[in-house]
């Protein structure tokens, strides 16, 4: 058997941690009398932090954005956790062993651990979890990775899940941080109930979603939350951020570059690159993007450069593929990518039979300023080759039911946010990958993310990955933008926020100061 004793296991992935703020002191009088001094209770603590989107759903197996995962990760927690480096903790379980030929991982449940509404967690929750997401339970799988990946999972006992899968996965890991939520509890929807450091208390459609604290918590040991009441305000318009955090309504968000000047003497700055990487996605099965050769005009004539100076404030890393250079290990810096050439895409477009050029739309998710600036540089460029874009803005949810589910769309801006393995990254441009809305298919493609999966040598695995970076080039399956460094406007009372490889609001890791 291998066996992870101390259970931390290096990964080169990103987490966006929030950090800082311990409860308000209490202080203590003494009477006149020998009367022995009396305590004062400490205030509850609160903060507003900014979301920048509207959550897509609060059942983390129901949830695709990142914006919503961040803060759930509060509520619900997976198998395992991982701090600040990418390490994996332990978390509900608080041990786990992988058999020799690397096809069964064995978790060893920590005792003592409560759902929110005092139910214990057991084996059976796990269980549960996986066999809904995978569809072993004879449901429609809500994850089709784990479905095609998970062959059973077993409970021995009450505090020991056996997951068995089909094939080796070399990054299985990563999948045990997966929420596990209460078996047969169906309401996580609108009454999330987790194990997590905090519960949910309000949720208000286009206004906020709040959490409260757990007294009760007790999963990660080193992990303690300490303010009471969090408040996440849902704010789409930067220049309502930015009034809220002047009037003192907000206490951390999110801001543009071009603001963090305005703000950097009121406010402390927190800024670095994020692991994600800014794409603008082409539909590689509508006319005329179904043609490569379409797509490299395409290419040739976005300057990326331009991009980050005008969008991003010259803070953001540049990226040729669908990796960010933050994924050192995996990362390939020797693509042989496009360089801007107008004259290049001109010919191509020629070959292509779109001499005069074509029209094309831009779908950008209303909510996201940075998408917008974007689209609007990308419209200027590509008018230089003859390319006649309109910007159509849409509603987040709106977005992600018609550009992200049913691939309504010929052409998007998103940033995706890095995951805490490559394959859960790459793989969304596999042909079988149910949110593939790249509508990119290429059998080579295939069978390297196959060949990554299956692969133990790190080496090897990173080689792999490193093929299918530049067949996405090759193919020009998109446009691969930036990692653009994200700039955190933080209130002189909060402490400790910090910046990690995957996007999550670690609210234990914040304390109140003042």
């Amino acid at each position: 058997m291998i066996r992870l004793k101390k259970l931390a296991v290096v990964l080169l992935a990103a987490v966006l941690t929030f950090s800082g703020c311990a409860g308000a002191g209490a202080s203590a009088g003494t009477s006149a009398s020998a009367a022995p001094a009396t305590a004062t209770p400490a205030q509850p603590t609160s903060i507003k932090i900014a979301l920048g989107s509207e959550p897509d759903n609060l059942d983390p197996m129901l949830s695709a954005a990142t914006d919503t995962s961040s803060v759930m990760m509060n509520v619900f927690e997976g198998l395992l956790g991982f701090n600040t480096k990418g390490e994996f903790i332990p978390a509900i379980a608080e041990s786990y062993t992988i058999s020799q030929d690397e096809l069964t991982y064995t978790f060893t449940i920590k005792q003592g651990i409560q759902f929110h509404d005092g139910k214990s967690c057991t084996a059976q929750d796990v269980k549960y979890t996986y066999d809904k997401l995978a569809g072993l339970d004879g449901g429609t799988p809500l994850n089709t990775t784990l479905s095609q990946e998970l062959e059973k999972v077993e409970c021995p006992d009450d505090y020991t899940a056996v997951l068995t899968l089909k094939n080796k996965d070399a990054g299985f890991l990563s999948k045990a941080t997966i929420s596990i939520v209460e078996k047969d509890y169906e309401q996580n929807s609108t009454q999330p109930i987790g194990t997590g450091p905090y519960k949910f208390a309000e949720y208000v459609k286009g206004q906020k979603l709040v959490l409260e604290k757990n007294d009760t918590y007790n999963t990660i040991t080193d992990r303690k939350p300490t303010i009471d009441r969090v408040e996440f305000e849902i704010m789409t318009d930067e220049n309502a951020k930015l009034m809220a955090l002047k009037s003192g309504d907000l206490d951390i968000a999110g801001v543009s570059s071009t603001n963090v000047p305005a703000l950097k003497d009121e406010f402390t700055i927190v800024q670095g690159p994020q692991n994600m990487v800014q794409v603008f996605a082409l539909n590689n099965k509508v006319k005329p993007l179904d043609d490569v050769r379409v797509r490299q005009a395409i290419c040739y004539a976005i300057d990326k450069d331009e991009i980050i100076n005008v969008v991003s404030g010259g803070n953001g890393a540049k990226v040729e593929s669908f990796l960010s250079p933050s994924m050192a290990t995996y990362y390939n810096d020797k693509l042989n990518a496009y360089t801007l050439n107008l004259d290049k895409a001109k010919e191509l477009l020629a070959d292509a039979g779109y001499a005069n050029g074509f029209d094309l739309t831009i779908k950008v998710p209303s909510n996201y300023q940075m998408h917008i600036d974007t689209a609007q540089v990308i419209k200027d460029e590509l008018a230089k080759i003859g390319i006649n874009v309109n910007i159509e803005l849409v509603e987040w949810a709106q977005w992600l039911d018609g550009v992200y589910t049913n691939r309504d769309y010929e052409a998007t801006i998103i940033g995706h946010s890095g995951k805490l393995d490559p394959q859960d990254f790459l793989n969304r441009f596999s042909s079988t990958y149910a949110k593939n809305y790249f509508n990119f298919s290429d059998a080579d493609y295939d069978a390297l993310i196959e060949k990554a999966a299956s692969t133990a040598d790190q080496a090897a695995r990173a080689d792999y990955y490193k093929q299918c970076q530049q067949l996405l080039v090759d193919k020009a399956a998109s446009v691969f933008i930036q990692d653009p460094y994200i700039n955190f406007a933080v209130a002189k009372r909060v402490e400790g926020l910090k910046i990690y490889p995957v996007t999550f609001f670690n609210l234990c890791d914040l304390t109140v100061v003042a």
